[in-house]
């Protein structure tokens, strides 16, 4: 089929690399250049840098106009495809392609609508996500289902690596999907909108750790934003990114508390609910490090507290 690719991040480069030894991509749009990092360095997204190393059409508008509407018209696409392009596409760009728009979404619709349902589902501590393919209308994540491919959570597992899991699964799924759609028999359930739940773009603070909240949600706050971009406490006036931990059995000290702080009983921090063990952090402007080289560097002492 003759596709127009509309993505941003890295997890939208795995289907549009499956889609192209499948099918033709006549034209990616992505978002513009930003600037991040601490230098504020321009960079391209994911998906550009793919499609220009693949010798794709690509176009960044800044927002949808008639000359981006002229531009999508006039490849002629049979279908739109989406995978977590940033943006909800209007009326006059989804009438464009006969067969309709098919978005990616790495959540069971309708759970987790919008755009960070992979670190909202860790941050709740779900069991259970998937990848939906879905027929797009002009809401936030409320069309038509078309597939959907179950995943069970491992309660190791980190949002960086649960991003890579889903997006194979979305590149495999979207193939499918406009296998049956060519052929007519791709189904299309529409949703129980009563069941929504909602996936917000993450703010700066959900990166900091409170230490009033339990072990358990602290750990899936960590895991959740790990590698990007990570959770963080303040000790000494610094803060530091906490990169791995676990529940621990200890209770009833003041939250952020440090209890144990040796190699014989690891590095326990007293929490709303039981204890945190802290497995692997990063002090500010430091790198990664495990506990045991963090407590040799920095010798934290039992009864200081981490603060939020």
């Amino acid at each position: 089929m003759r596709i127009v690719y509309m993505g941003t991040p890295e997890f939208a480069v795995k289907p549009l690399a499956k889609l192209i030894s499948h099918h033709e991509v006549a034209l990616v749009v992505t978002k513009p250049d930003a600037a991040a990092g601490r230098g504020k360095k321009v960079i391209s997204s994911p998906v550009k840098l793919f499609a220009q190393e693949n010798h794709l059409r690509v176009i960044t508008p800044l927002k949808f106009n008639e000359e981006v509407y002229r531009e999508i018209l006039a490849v002629k696409p049979e279908v739109i495809v989406v995978a977590a392009y940033g943006k909800l596409l209007p009326r006059e760009i989804l009438n464009i392609p006969p067969y309709g728009c098919l978005n990616i979404h790495a959540s069971l619709l309708p759970f987790y609508r919008g755009a960070a349902p992979i670190e909202r589902c860790l941050m709740a501590g779900e069991k259970e996500t998937g990848i939906t393919i879905m027929y797009m209308d002009e809401g936030l994540d409320t069309g038509d289902i078309a597939l959907q491919e179950k995943v069970a959570i491992n309660q190791e597992i980190t949002g960086g690596e649960l991003r890579e899991i889903l997006a194979e699964i979305g590149a495999d799924l979207i193939i499918e999907a406009l296998k049956r759609l060519r052929e007519g028999g791709l189904p299309r359930v529409p949703q129980d909108h009563q069941l929504a739940t909602y996936a917000p773009p993450l703010k700066k603070e959900d990166e900091i750790i409170h230490w009033a909240d339990s072990a358990e949600k602290i750990r899936n706050q960590i895991r959740a934003l790990n590698p990007v971009p990570g959770a963080y406490t303040v000790f000494r006036g610094k803060k530091i990114k906490i990169w791995k931990a676990k529940v621990g059995e200890f209770s009833g000290k003041k939250p952020g508390e440090i209890i144990f702080a040796d190699r014989k009983n690891g590095f326990l921090v007293a929490t709303g609910e039981r204890g945190l063990q802290i497995l692997e952090l990063q002090p500010e402007g430091g790198k990664k490090m495990s506990w045991e080289s963090f407590l040799n560097g920095y010798r934290p002492l039992v009864g200081e507290t981490f603060e939020c």
